[in-house]
């Protein structure tokens, strides 16, 4: 994989907590697309995050906040965001094994998102999770770019994660917003 991360190591915060994220670590995702009188289409994602998923630079941190907090990873290094690592550890995986079933969005620099989940007891939450699927050396990728909390709906056309896989399978142009 071109430079993504495939294991996490954890995240010593300046109070002497330990935070583990292997849960973020690549994993395979397997999809199973179902067709009435037809056999199953199987896709077999191979899934990476990125530290954007669990880090962020708040203007109001001082400097030396922002470096007590810093993540160091291969293309970058950002602080730690408790907020975004509570978050990702309770949702991100279920959400990107979910996307079949989600609403996924257009968004934008030819990337797609995900903008709810489910919370326990049945509520929703708005979850902005962006990714990019692409082919790789003949393999199925998808990388989360990142992850976040917002405040209301965003709007972006719809797109089938299904279609966005087959076409990938296939080897065919991914869909794009209408203009």
């Amino acid at each position: 994989m071109k430079q993504e991360v495939e294991k996490w190591r954890p995240f010593g915060d300046p109070d002497g907590d330990i935070r583990d994220l292997s849960f973020l670590d690549a994993h395979q995702a397997v999809y199973v697309q179902h067709h009435e009188g037809k056999e199953p289409l199987e896709y077999r994602f191979w899934v990476t995050y990125s530290l954007h998923c669990f880090t962020k630079d708040y203007e109001h941190q001082t400097n030396e906040e922002k470096q007590s907090l810093m993540y160091h990873a291969p293309k970058e290094s950002r602080p730690f965001c408790q907020h975004r690592y509570n978050l990702a550890r309770t949702h991100l995986k279920r959400t990107i094994l979910a996307l079949p079933e989600s609403n996924v969005i257009h968004a934008g620099y030819g990337s797609y998102a995900v903008i709810e989940v489910d919370l326990d007891g049945g509520d929703k939450a708005f979850y902005f999770v962006a990714f990019r699927a692409f082919r790789e050396k003949k393999k199925l990728r998808l990388h989360v770019t990142s992850a976040y909390p917002i405040s209301e709906k965003q709007k972006g056309k719809s797109v089938k994660f299904f279609t966005i896989a087959y076409n990938l399978l296939r080897n065919k142009q991914l869909p794009q917003p209408s203009k």
